[in-house]
């Protein structure tokens, strides 16, 4: 590849050479508003008669987006625009929710507006119950998650013309606001306990508690500190760019398949263990660690590369420096856990003197392994009484926001087409067929 280039009118180029030909392609570069450029090779092909070779496609642009953007080396993400930090300070869920599907922040009449619809929409269609009791009791909760969200296409038709820009926004609106009640059901099929209708009276992350913890003889309150942390962890992780699910959503999307099914399926692949486990290992990992006393034992355990026990929850793929969540979210861990008291619950006594170590030891510190946002939202969700099972449901019903907003992103954009990855063929070359019994 030759140094940039400009063209006549000023665009710049790269160009290409073919060694074995000798022959010179040009292929644009194409600035964002921030990050770097790419290289626009969708005429490779056409031009060479060769691809590009890019498992994960970890250097490959797949899509053009307005939605979120993370420099990974000097720990940024922004939402439209907006840094994390502020919007976890001064913001909250529903808020970001409308900035995600409509590009700007709400006004006070615009916010008031969207907080009722969402409220408005929280109940889901009485028969999808039968559809929950069809599960054995011992099912993961991700499984039912994965089967009613798909199911919701057939309760309601006058959401899923990918096409009528209303019905599109309808969907969206009935996905963010039933997924709490459905994930809430998935618990409380679970643990036999009877489902809880949301109220209309609570804001989004109290109706997600209540409908959690409330049984018909005892109301759950949450306090405001609770109610806070669980909002921001649904605020933190609502959406993180082209990962693995958010790019199957785009990927079943670019099909035509109804917003619902797209959803279903970016639940799916979120219940990866690479993808959306991360905070359920942070406690396994923990459990791991017999008391308080012995967490020095297995910092250094970790730092042995022949030993096979790691730390989870310490750095991020795509954070080289640290991750600005994790900022964010350790406030609130701290006034969850000052609130609710870890005397009796050995396994938060044991996260945070593994938290501390790892703040003070040079080893962490050089190497820039910072608690992640997984270590808190595991800490906090633990704290809270959530099942580990839940942890990853719960990333769901968050990142429900990011997942819709990226999909009608998709739609709305003009230069999509359905997504067709091309491979390296490794196999046979052509052969002739052998009768059965000549074999």
């Amino acid at each position: 590849m030759s140094d940039n280039a400009n063209d006549a009118s000023g665009n710049e180029f790269v160009t290409l050479k073919d060694n074995s030909t000798g022959k010179t392609y040009d292929f644009p570069l194409i600035p964002g508003s921030t990050g770097p450029k790419v290289i626009d090779v969708r005429t490779l092909y056409r031009d060479t008669g060769y691809f590009t070779y890019d498992p994960g496609y970890t250097s490959t642009g797949s899509c053009q987006s307005e939605l979120t953007y993370i420099d990974g080396e000097e720990g940024i993400l922004l939402h439209r625009g907006y840094p994390i930090e502020e919007l976890a300070e001064q913001s909250n869920f529903l808020e970001l929710c409308y900035l995600l599907l409509n590009g700007d922040l709400p006004s006070k009449d615009e916010r008031a507006k969207f907080e009722k619809t969402i409220t408005y929409h929280t109940m889901i269609h009485e028969q999808l119950m039968n559809l929950f009791r069809g599960f054995r009791r011992d099912a993961h909760p991700m499984a039912i998650m994965v089967g009613v969200v798909g199911a919701l296409s057939s309760f309601y038709h006058d959401s899923t013309d990918i096409n009528d820009p209303v019905q599109r926004m309808i969907a969206s609106h009935r996905l963010i606001a039933k997924m709490p009640t459905m994930a809430a059901m998935a618990y409380k099929y679970s643990v036999g306990q009877p489902f809880m209708y949301p109220k209309n009276n609570l804001n989004y992350a109290e109706n997600f508690l209540h409908m959690m913890f409330s049984v018909p003889a005892e109301d759950y309150v949450a306090s405001p500190a609770v109610a806070r942390a669980m909002d921001r962890i649904f605020l933190l992780h609502a959406d993180h760019e082209q990962n693995a699910s958010t790019s199957t959503v785009r990927m079943a999307g670019s099909s035509g398949a109804n917003p619902f099914a797209c959803i279903a399926a970016g639940i799916a692949s979120l219940w990866g263990p690479s993808h959306g486990g991360a905070n359920e290992a942070v406690l396994d990992m923990l459990g791991q660690i017999p008391s308080k006393d012995q967490v020095g034992i297995f910092v250094e355990k970790a730092k042995d590369p022949n030993d096979p026990f790691r730390l989870m929850g310490f750095g991020h793929r795509v954070y080289k420096n640290f991750d600005p969540r994790a900022i964010v979210l350790k406030e609130s861990c701290d006034e969850v856990l000052a609130e609710l008291g870890v005397d009796d619950e050995p396994l938060l006594g044991i996260a945070m003197e593994l938290e501390r170590i790892a703040r003070e030891d040079e080893y962490f510190i050089e190497r820039k392994l910072f608690p992640n946002v997984d270590f808190y939202s595991g800490i906090i969700l633990k704290a809270l009484g959530f099942p580990t099972s839940m942890f990853t449901v719960l990333f769901a019903l968050a990142r429900t926001v990011g997942w819709i907003a990226q999909w009608k992103e998709m739609i709305e954009d003009p230069s999509q087409k359905i997504g067709r990855p091309r491979q390296l063929y490794n196999g046979p070359t052509q052969r002739p067929y052998v009768p059965l019994d000549k074999r």
